[in-house]
């Protein structure tokens, strides 16, 4: 998970890439990290329902 601060939406976003296009926001880095685990369950929940692939984490980022 990523949290930065998003001057152009004026909110901290939350993007999961291991779930493709799942990105959250909160007021705060810790409401963006709460709205993050709330998005993350239910995603993972409807991938069950659906017979959908749930990807495995891959561990720490690496940036260029």
């Amino acid at each position: 998970m990523i949290i930065y601060w998003s001057k152009e939406n004026d909110a901290f976003i939350a993007e999961i890439p291991e779930l493709t296009n799942l990105m959250v926001h909160g007021d705060s880095a810790n409401e963006a990290l709460e709205n993050a685990q709330t998005a993350i369950d239910l995603w993972i929940k409807v991938a069950i329902e659906e017979g959908l692939p749930i990807p495995e984490p891959k561990g720490k980022l690496m940036f260029a």
